[in-house]
């Protein structure tokens, strides 16, 4: 064997090691990421007595946040398929230390609204360059590697009703600042990261992949009228699942309030439970996705989610402790699944495929929390928590998707 063969093998071998430091440390990241933005709905209970809010104001504060940081992903992960910029990672987490700040001091409501919209621009930078990461460092378990990765951003998530309750409950508005601590780790992380991030760009570049890289379900150019309906699609059933995800982290503490007359610290331990169910399943989620297929954990993801939605506003209190785990368990699971499915469909351009289904699908949802604050103060919670029961329905479509199984075949 040549130097040049062997030197080409150990790089094949090398590259087909999936980099657990790297995944875990960006994982690490985004659970700060996704724990500043969780701060947001934490804070609710709170800024509605600080600063006098109606439900849709709450809703507003939910669109900015969710907004900027949809509607930016996309963008961000056009540019960064184009010419990538691994500086953006600690400089997406400086803007949402910003945030932090901002609505620690915040005054008012429209104060408190530009200071989320620091926080979504910051997220909108990181997701697209974070998926990026996990690309790299992924090899062949797509759908493990990118389970963990979202693991730490749905714990980061998870977090939101313990702060509310050990933190913004008792200190108050300016208990947000914590918030900042969040960001300081994963900038320090990120500025490690930043070196490897940069080699593992210049080798794909190097290499062609970029222009050789073919679709995992059959698909080559993202212009295939296949690809177009698959990902238009996918984005409807994350953006339909999304409006149901808003609702019950968002929503679902001021229902438990009025209809079982809880706490205000009492009502996070079910929102709690929901979010720590979802880190669980999102993690299962993905390496189930490995051996099924990706298209068979997202229809399952829906449709085992159905019973639990419709029945979850009608149970009696104790029984809603083991539904809003399973709920939050069974729906999260085809989260991270969907990510690595649109990667598959347009594998040259991971950026975009990454922000059309974490950033954009996903938050669009923040026009349903808008909706739904709206819809709360006019025909009471009880009414909402009962109406959004069915938009699970709408991942069944799901079951049109091409299916992606040729991806196990060879």
């Amino acid at each position: 064997m040549s130097a040049s063969t062997a030197t080409e093998t150990r790089s094949a071998a090398a590259a087909s090691v999936t980099v657990m430091p790297v995944l875990l440390a960006i994982s690490f990241v985004h659970m700060m990421n996704d724990s500043m933005q969780a701060v947001v709905p934490a804070m609710y209970t709170v800024l509605e007595k600080s600063l006098s809010l109606s439900y849709v104001q709450v809703g507003w504060i939910t669109f900015a946040l969710n907004m900027t940081s949809s509607v930016m992903q996309p963008v961000v992960g056009s540019y960064t398929d184009r010419t990538s910029r691994p500086y953006l990672l600690p400089l997406g987490m400086a803007f949402s230390l910003l945030g932090m700040v901002g609505i620690a001091l915040a005054p008012a409501f429209w104060s408190v609204l530009v200071a989320v919209l620091f926080i979504g621009l910051g997220s909108a930078i990181f997701h697209p360059e974070g998926s990026r990461v996990v690309y790299f460092a992924a090899s062949g378990k797509r759908g493990f590697a990118q389970s963990v990765y979202q693991v730490g951003g749905n714990a980061g998530s998870s977090l939101a009703p313990l702060m509310a309750y050990a933190i913004f409950i008792p200190f108050g508005q300016f208990g947000a600042i914590w918030g900042t601590l969040f960001a300081g780790l994963a900038i320090a992380v990120l500025l490690g990261l930043v070196p490897w991030y940069r080699k593992q760009l210049d080798n794909w570049k190097a290499s062609g992949a970029k222009k050789g890289a073919k679709g995992g379900v059959g698909l080559e150019r993202k212009s295939h009228p296949r690809v177009v309906f698959a990902m238009s699609l996918l984005v409807f059933i994350v953006f339909g699942r999304s409006w149901y995800h808003s609702g019950i982290s968002g929503y679902y503490q001021f229902y438990l309030i009025e209809h079982y007359g809880l706490t205000t610290q009492q009502a996070q331990i079910p929102t709690f439970l929901f979010l720590a169910a979802g880190v669980l399943g999102t993690f299962l989620g993905g390496v189930t996705a490995d051996r099924i297929g990706l298209k068979n954990m997202i229809v399952f993801s829906i449709a085992g989610a159905i019973p639990f939605s419709l029945m979850l506003p009608y149970l009696p209190l104790w029984l809603v402790y083991p539904a809003i785990f399973l709920l939050g368990l069974i729906l999260l699971s085809g989260f991270s699944v969907a990510v690595v499915y649109a990667q598959h469909l347009m594998p040259a351009k991971v950026g975009m495929a990454s922000g059309l289904t974490t950033g954009l699908a996903f938050g669009m949802g923040a026009i349903g929390a808008v909706v739904l604050g709206r819809a709360a103060d006019l025909f009471g919670m009880t009414s909402v928590m009962q109406t959004i029961g069915f938009l699970p329905f709408v991942g069944l479509l799901a079951i049109l998707l091409p299916s992606d199984r040729k991806r196990y075949e060879g």
